[in-house]
């Protein structure tokens, strides 16, 4: 079929089917000067476009599923248009209120998700995660229960849905979150095959269609989107779809919700009660932007302070001038792009990275940051304290969702809810 073809099929504009074939939602073959669509790949595409509809119904006589959004994604080589609902959440950012919304956090580490949503109002009922220093620190900074293991064990997943049904005590679950890891997604011809290292994933698909949540979140590294040309994106939303949940994914920027870091992540939001899904819409321009400087200037002359997660690294002579010399902006070392990196003291941090602490050098001292730096640079408060030793803290802030961010998805799903009153 000829571009021609399909827009003459869909009723649709040339324009709009160049715009599939563009963000690959459409895949084509380019035939000397003209791009051709198999019938297969047609029939692909006129499915999904009937799930996006059900998604929004009130719009299926459109030719969009909601509001358009450009995106730039460096490691792929057009544009991607996503289509979302923007919930304009600067109303309720100060004062949300309480909601008697709920929600488990899977794959949760320290919490960083699991602290913005109870910030944005909602009540935490039970976090999960293998990793035993996140762990500790879970149960320190929560009052609900913390489940320490794997998740593929049947015994562990047993305790937890035991402890999700007394914490609920007949209530019903209003949210699964989880940022479950990517690696393992393959391919075999054109499609995803079965992988080991999926078992993380569907035992979040499962443990989703077990509990029957409401809505659903889940978070993950904006390289996702790029996976397989776009086809381990294309899986979730099928997926999903096939338990009952209809999805909305973009992109979002952690410095767009008060946040010092340019940390950007992706994030799917869908439910199973016919509502329309809500994305937060960015509540500061570029220009606004909360800077390092602003965030960690007062613990440049902080004495030292384990129980604050305040221990400065202690570098040789030749390592501290390296980093005095280093520009800000850039790495110390050549040949990296983003590790060892000094960020700009005026500017948001870049991504906040575990590794030991070793990716993420102060601006203005000859050292890298302190867990405290880092923390503060992912938004956590300070009277967050993580539990371990240095090199597992640093792990669990690198890992972690940052606070103000899931702050900002807690509400856009209250707002999808309708929780709060609207203007």
């Amino acid at each position: 079929m000829t571009i021609g073809d399909v827009a003459s099929s869909l009723q649709l504009s040339v324009k709009s089917v160049r715009r599939f074939v563009a963000s690959g939602e459409l895949p084509s073959e380019k035939v000397g000067s003209t791009y051709r669509i198999s019938q297969k790949d047609f029939n692909e595409f006129v499915e999904a476009r009937k799930y996006k509809a059900s998604i929004q119904p009130q719009l299926k006589e459109h030719n969009l599923f909601g509001e358009e959004y450009v995106i730039s994604d460096k490691k792929v080589s057009r544009s991607r248009t996503d289509y979302v609902n923007w919930a304009d959440i600067r109303p309720y950012w100060d004062n949300p209120g309480e909601s008697t919304m709920t929600f488990v956090d899977l794959f949760c580490g320290a919490g960083g998700l699991s602290k913005g949503l109870e910030m944005a109002g909602l009540e935490g009922i039970c976090g999960l995660d293998w990793f035993d220093e996140a762990g500790q620190t879970y149960r320190r900074n929560f009052r609900h229960p913390f489940v320490n293991g794997d998740i593929k064990s049947p015994e562990k997943k047993q305790e937890f849905y035991d402890t999700v049904s007394r914490q609920l005590n007949g209530r019903h679950l209003g949210i699964v979150a989880g940022g479950f890891p990517c690696q393992g997604f393959s391919m075999a011809g054109n499609r995803i095959v079965d992988d080991p290292r999926n078992s993380l994933y569907k035992e979040l698909l499962e443990i989703v269609a077990h509990l029957q949540p409401d809505f659903v979140i889940c978070e993950n590294v904006k390289g996702l989107r790029s996976m397989l040309g776009g086809k381990v994106e294309q899986k979730i939303l099928s997926d999903f779809s096939e338990i009952g949940y209809a999805m909305n994914v973009t992109t979002l920027c952690a410095a767009d919700y008060y946040t010092p870091q340019k940390r950007e992540r992706v994030i799917f939001i869908g439910n199973r009660i016919g509502m329309r899904n809500y994305h937060p819409r960015p509540i500061l321009n570029p220009s606004e932007y909360i800077t390092v400087g602003q965030t960690i200037a007062d613990l440049m002359n902080h004495p030292e302070d384990p129980d604050f997660n305040h221990v400065p690294t202690v570098h040789s002579e030749t390592m501290r001038k390296r980093i005095m010399e280093c520009p800000e902006g850039q790495s110390i070392y050549k040949g990296y792009s983003d590790a060892w990196k000094k960020s700009p003291w005026n500017e948001p941090s870049c991504t906040i990275k575990e590794n030991h602490g070793g990716v993420n050098v102060h601006p203005r001292l000859p050292r890298v940051l302190t867990a405290r730096e880092m923390a503060r640079l992912q938004s956590f408060p300070d009277d967050f304290i993580f539990e371990g030793k240095k090199a597992k803290q640093l792990i669990q802030i690198g890992n972690a969702v940052p606070c103000l961010l899931g702050k900002a998805i807690g509400l856009s799903v209250r707002y999808s809810n309708n929780d709060f009153e609207k203007e």
